[in-house]
């Protein structure tokens, strides 16, 4: 119980770090940050429950204003743009990740990984964030996958691929630490 709550706590505090490192803004928005690479790791390494909370602890700071967001950010204000479907999204995305790595036992792990940070982490999350930019600015299908979609794509496979090996890794040194394969 009490490892639960400390690795809970310390994947919170990651994707709050990932928030630190210089975010780019594209001129739709939407800053390119790493804190998505934090969200795919919280599920291959915790799994699907406690990576999700891992996820709703740090959404729970952002809550209550402690400026945790790429740039600063934080506050309930952050829940009313029309880019919250990524926040909304970020708790889904790392159960769907960490339900992958769990219910995939065969394979290398690094490709697992990869491929539960993809389906989670990208297919899943955009998903989310589309219908709830289109929900909220009224964009259509198209307008909306060209915003909010493909412009990250890329970095996202890429970030996809770093928690595959990331989560490889940690595998290979320490297999109890990977709770997602416990």
């Amino acid at each position: 119980m009490e490892r639960n709550i400390v690795y809970i706590a310390l994947f919170a505090a990651l994707i709050a770090a990932l928030g630190l490192l210089p975010k780019i803004t594209l001129t739709s928005g939407i800053p390119i940050t790493a804190q998505s690479l934090g969200i795919m790791l919280c599920g291959t390494i915790l799994g699907a429950k406690r990576g999700a909370l891992a996820v709703l602890l740090f959404l729970g700071l952002v809550a209550i204003g402690l400026p945790l967001l790429a740039g600063g950010r934080g506050g309930l204000a952050s829940f009313a743009s029309p880019w919250a479907g990524f926040l909304f999204g970020f708790p889904v995305a790392a159960f769907v990740t960490g339900l992958v790595v769990e219910k995939w036992r065969g394979g290398n792990m690094a490709v697992v990984a990869a491929v539960g940070a993809i389906v989670g982490g990208i297919v899943v999350l955009y998903l989310i964030a589309l219908v709830y930019y289109m929900v909220m600015t009224g964009t259509p299908l198209m307008g909306a996958i060209s915003t909010v979609a493909l412009p990250f794509i890329p970095g996202d496979l890429i970030k996809a691929v770093l928690a595959g090996v990331v989560t490889q890794a940690i595998w290979k040194a320490r297999p109890d630490a990977v709770l997602s394969r416990s």
